[in-house]
């Protein structure tokens, strides 16, 4: 019904910078909130940042002054914007967003990316 795919996962050195997108597809109605989402081997997914429908954004402290997440609805794309990359970002980084979709009915459904691989070197 709805696909997410994230881009723009990669290596780069510490205090680099990277860019990573993600695009949804689909018979979408309308897209709540997005937001990206990390895991790191053996740990628990955390939130990294997320964006309403309006603008607001929330961001975890740990990446705050650092990344910037934004959107751009008409291409129906949700970004974050890494800069000051350090060791403790690397993760599998996934794109979440909350989607009204036409398919029949009108459903609302949590829908999550496959992910994308980020890795900081030291």
């Amino acid at each position: 019904q709805v696909q997410l795919v994230e881009s723009g996962g990669g290596l780069v050195q510490a205090g680099g910078s990277l860019r990573l997108s993600c695009a949804a597809s689909g018979s979408i109605f309308s897209i709540n909130t997005m937001g990206w989402y990390r895991q790191a081997p053996g740990k628990q997914r955390e939130l990294v940042a997320n964006i309403s429908s309006g603008g607001s954004t929330l961001y975890a402290d740990s990446v705050k002054g650092r990344f910037t997440v934004s959107r751009d609805n008409a291409k129906n794309t949700v970004y974050l914007q890494m800069t000051t990359l350090k060791p403790e970002d690397t993760a599998v980084y996934y794109c979440n967003a909350g989607i009204w979709v036409v398919v029949g009915p009108v459903r609302y459904l949590e829908v999550w990316g496959q992910g994308t691989l980020v890795t900081v070197s030291s």
